[in-house]
């Protein structure tokens, strides 16, 4: 058992740590320790819940201790693998992350509280299937990010351009509009492939499919190539980079410079825009990837984290009570108004509906996806095939043999189990 001792006042800021004295009654305190990324919350939304939390828990002290990105991996598993019971008893990880810590067998299984008392079934599909495994749930959705089109609202009035597209047809239309007087209708680098991604899901393909337990590379079927296909229509309406990804240059520069009507990225890439351009303020608008019909948008890459608990906790019930708590309605639509975040159900959707930006964003998640569900992805993206097939796609190689080319090696990565 882990308890902390009675304490008058909180210890560093820095770890966030909720101080509490033994209640009156003499019931011991038990410690829950959580940990939480770098940035995914503010100090301030962390001392409130704590607060709130060990006063509603009048049995139970909040540990939440803030951890980096870098190497968090390997201190996760570390974790997860520890005999002793000092350890996180709830861990923050990333949405594509949980299948490597489920494929160890390190986390509960928390399948009876998401269909009982956690509303599994409004979850974004996004954050909820990369934490389930053949039917068992081991991550809770916590928070989502995902792209959006970033527009120049000036550049679209004086193309005649009314309201943002809402279609596919719609949206190539426009952006040729735009592509003209010295200006890119879209900058989209050659090798995005998450935005690449979300054309071939709209067409009803995946990256990989698992049959049997046995994962498959499928950007060669017909609807991954209709995707790809799509990919370049639009990319060939500005200028850029046929083999480099929207980091190299990054492209929130790019559209400061001024010449760009569109990129695709999060929202939160406006405020960059406008640190470095301030001329833009006012100018930036945002809109969904438009789908293939006007009745939903277009699917996109789901960003965020889920909230795990570790097999060897020895708090259980009290980490329970920290997930149900943090991704209730509550408090998960107060983290999304405070970070710009979409909550992690589709119903909650209105709660972040006054921001433009995270409004667009949030219409996107409810088409949202991630990538294949299985640890042996990140080996995938280690030595990513897909960038290089888009590059070779763009430059003028046969699309249907380039797609074979990049399946094999996909199918390839994901028959060699990790470690």
């Amino acid at each position: 058992m882990k308890l902390r001792l009675p304490a008058l006042a909180c210890v560093s800021a820095s770890l966030l740590v909720g101080c509490a004295l033994v209640p009156s009654n003499g019931t011991e305190r038990r410690t829950v320790t959580v940990w939480l990324m770098k940035d995914s919350a503010s100090a301030e939304f962390l001392e409130r819940f704590t607060e709130e939390f060990e006063r509603t828990h009048d049995d139970l002290d909040l540990d939440i201790r803030i951890q980096q990105w870098t190497g968090i991996g390997e201190k996760v598993q570390a974790a997860l693998e520890a005999d002793t019971p000092d350890g996180p008893d709830v861990v923050e990880v990333g949405n594509t992350q949980v299948p490597q810590y489920v494929d160890g067998g390190g986390l509960l299984d928390l399948t009876l509280e998401s269909l009982r008392d956690w509303g599994l079934r409004d979850w974004l599909p996004g954050l909820a299937e990369p934490g389930r495994q053949r039917s068992t749930q081991y991550g809770i959705p916590w928070y989502a990010a995902n792209r959006v089109v970033i527009y120049r609202k000036d550049l679209f009035e004086r193309a005649g351009i009314t309201r943002p597209p809402r279609t596919r047809d719609e949206w190539l239309a426009a952006t040729e509009t735009l592509d003209s007087d010295g200006n890119q209708g879209i900058y989209l680098a050659g090798q995005d492939w998450y935005t690449l991604s979300g054309f071939i899901w709209d067409e009803g393909g995946d990256l990989a499919r698992e049959d049997g337990g046995v994962w498959t590379g499928t950007l060669d079927t017909l609807a991954a190539l209709r995707g790809m296909d799509f990919y370049r229509r639009l990319q060939a309406l500005g200028e850029g980079p046929v083999d480099a990804d929207e980091e190299h240059p990054p492209q929130a520069g790019v559209f400061a410079e001024g010449k760009v009507a569109q990129i695709v990225a999060v929202p939160g890439q406006a405020r960059a825009i406008v640190r470095q351009n301030p001329a833009l303020e006012g100018e930036l608008g945002f809109f969904p990837v438009p789908g293939k019909s006007a009745d939903k948008p277009g699917a996109v890459f789901t960003g965020g984290s889920d909230l795990v608990i570790p097999q060897n906790t020895d708090q259980r019930d009290g980490a329970v009570a920290v997930v149900e708590e943090l991704t209730g309605a509550k408090w998960n639509t107060e983290l999304a108004r405070t970070m710009d975040y979409v909550p992690n159900k589709t119903t909650l959707a209105g709660a972040v509906a006054d921001e433009e930006g995270v409004a667009a964003m949030a219409a996107g998640a409810a088409q949202g996806r991630a990538t294949p569900s299985t640890p042996e992805w990140a080996a995938v993206e280690a030595d990513n095939p897909i960038k290089e097939y888009m590059t070779r796609v763009l430059t003028g190689a046969d699309p249907a043999a380039e797609a074979r080319r990049a399946s094999r090696r996909i199918t390839e990565a994901l028959a060699v189990p990790l470690g």
